[in-house]
């Protein structure tokens, strides 16, 4: 299958295009940018040249990719990259940044959908079929896990932590670490209970679902979890919260409904 490049688009000597792709007009693509098959790059969006994008993604129009970082110290001859993974979709005015250090990498992973003017900043990492909203931005060095949904207009501090399957209620400021499964909102933000739409919707059901409970309720208590069922969902919360926190946790309120 040949690419499609429209005739008022620019694509560099240098850039290497798989088959599949198409580019749209004013688009700029720039030395160096590795684009995988079948992606589509929309009018006026901007690939530069430290891109490593996996196949099947979507930018739409005036996306900017592999930006310099916004760090006043950094080097713009550094060498660092921005990688992306498969069939992700970045919608208008979306932007992510390279990394600040030789060889690091900015990463964002697969079936991802960035909304309206948000933002990925240096030295993330973002997991799998995570979503922002519009105008979510997060700082730099931050860790967003699997299957997260940021609601619009989330702010989040450099080096916070956000893991898995939790979801943060929209206009929330983060400037602490969000523990894994859970809903977390308010001023300040603060974890309410279980994200039980997301883990039904990931078939976290059943026993399964009754440790996560167990688990939270013994965390507000500050009570050890050594006696719970060790269910893959528990193991994985364990070893995440097992990890020197940089910000330290957002607290609880009542949780023992639920």
């Amino acid at each position: 299958m040949s690419n499609l490049i429209h005739p008022l688009a620019y694509v560099a000597p240098n850039a290497q295009l798989a088959a599949g792709v198409s580019v749209g007009p004013f688009a700029v693509i720039e030395d160096g940018a590795v684009i995988g098959a079948n992606c589509r790059i929309g009018a006026h969006a901007i690939v530069h040249g430290r891109v490593k994008m996996g196949e099947s993604n979507i930018l739409h129009p005036h996306a900017v990719l592999g930006g310099l970082p916004q760090d006043l110290g950094f080097d713009p001859q550094t060498e660092s990259w921005l990688e992306i993974g498969d069939n992700n979709a970045f919608r208008e005015g979306f932007t992510a940044h390279r990394a600040t250090k030789p060889s690091a990498t900015t990463k964002i992973g697969s079936g991802c959908y960035f909304m309206n003017n948000s933002h990925v900043a240096h030295d993330c990492s973002v997991g799998d079929k995570t979503i922002f909203a519009n105008n979510v931005a997060i700082g730099g060095h931050v860790e967003v896990g699997n299957n997260v949904f940021m609601g619009g207009a989330v702010v989040v501090h450099q080096f916070c932590r956000i893991g898995s399957y939790a979801i943060v209620q929209g206009t929330t400021g983060i400037n602490m670490d969000v523990i894994p499964f859970m809903l977390i909102g308010g001023r300040p933000a603060k974890h309410y209970r279980l994200n039980i739409v997301g883990l039904r919707r990931a078939g976290i059901v059943g026993e399964n679902y009754k440790v996560l409970s167990n688990a939270f309720r013994m965390l507000k208590n500050k009570k050890s979890l050594d006696e719970l069922q060790k269910t893959e969902e528990l193991q994985y919360l364990l070893d995440w919260l097992a990890v020197e926190s940089k910000r330290g946790l957002h607290g609880f309120v009542d949780i023992s409904n639920h």
